[in-house]
């Protein structure tokens, strides 16, 4: 039984608790005043197609441990169970849940909410009971908590039209570890990687709200991450769907291993790669800071605000070189 810590209501600005939560109906928060990054946020990459050397190494470039005697919750990307890029590799989760442990986390527990496919069925077929048995971390279904463990976000200016709920243990975490993958999107989303990640930590029955916004549906991505912020990214971007997605899609190898805190530096990143592999006409016809998912988590004051903030950390010839050239990427937009 997974233990779950008293839920402390959030600031002014932040969490609004469903009306079955305090009985009154919610108020409309005002966002929270934010100040931009002028110092700019490091991501480390790796260039290798060792799932195990390049988690390690790219989080060791990092030089943080946000991890450390914590309760870690880990979001991977199981929208469904489809082979990766369409979900996370079952090696890129073993092999980032044992180094969490050898950082030191308290615990891990893996938490999803699959979509349109039923959780439960996606865990098993990617096998996730047995691996959650035998690496010793705990599992959290969030499809099946009951209604007072999920808790309506609501802001000032979001293109949601009534909010949307989160679930608790999200809300909850002191620290969130997530994991994506690279990818391009072909239902209206664009692309997906961190900032969509977020899509599995709402209630199910807001995704026909999401999917009906073909106009907004960027922008309310981006607004799901409000609600919470990772203490750290991965992004396994050994391969990468340069078209279509996010189920299946047209694959390319870019043999790269990404880490960071900021996930506007990394969904930037994630661009610049695609840029380089060659991709859809979204992508390539795009400048990346002004994609809608990256310019309104920029206008949230959710990461960097310029591709000039981006520090591109490596550790080796071969990732120094491939790393420079997205920056000139990232530079040119």
């Amino acid at each position: 039984m997974i233990d779950r810590r008293k839920f402390l209501k959030a600031a002014a600005g932040s969490v609004i608790l469903s009306a079955a939560e305090n009985g009154v109906e919610p108020l409309t928060a005002k966002p929270l005043a934010k100040e931009k990054k002028e110092s700019g946020t490091n991501i480390a990459l790796v260039k290798t197609s060792d799932r195990e050397t390049g988690i390690r190494r790219a989080i060791e470039l990092l030089g943080i441990n946000p991890v450390k005697g914590q309760d870690v919750l880990l979001k991977p990307n199981f929208n469904t169970g489809d082979p990766y890029p369409g979900s996370t590799h079952n090696d890129t989760l073993i092999h980032l849940i044992l180094h969490l442990q050898r950082m030191g986390a308290k615990s891990i527990t893996i938490g999803e909410r699959s979509g349109p496919p039923q959780t439960g069925d996606v865990l098993k077929e990617k096998g996730i009971y047995a691996l959650c048995k035998k690496l010793g971390v705990n599992l959290m279904n969030f499809e099946e908590l009951p209604s007072n463990q999920w808790i309506k976000v609501k802001r000032e200016n979001s293109h949601w039209f009534n909010g949307f709920e989160v679930a608790k243990p999200v809300l909850d975490s002191k620290c969130t570890v997530a994991t994506c993958c690279l990818k391009t999107h072909g239902y209206g989303g664009a692309f997906t990687m961190s900032l969509k990640l977020s899509v599995g930590i709402t209630n199910k029955k807001n995704m026909k709200e999401l999917h009906t916004s073909f106009l907004s549906m960027k922008k309310m991505i981006a607004e799901i991450n409000q609600a919470y912020t990772p203490s750290l990214i991965v992004m396994d971007a050994i391969e990468a769907f340069v078209d279509g997605g996010p189920m299946t899609g047209t694959r390319k190898r870019a043999d790269l291993i990404i880490a960071g805190a900021d996930r506007i530096a990394i969904d930037a990143a994630g661009l610049a790669i695609l840029k380089h592999l060659g991709s859809n006409k979204s992508i390539m016809s795009t400048k990346i800071f002004e994609q809608e998912q990256i310019a309104r988590a920029v206008e949230l004051g959710l990461g960097v605000n310029s591709p000039d903030r981006i520090n591109i950390v490596t550790g080796d010839p071969e990732s120094k070189q491939i790393g420079s050239r997205l920056k000139e990427i990232l530079l040119a937009g």
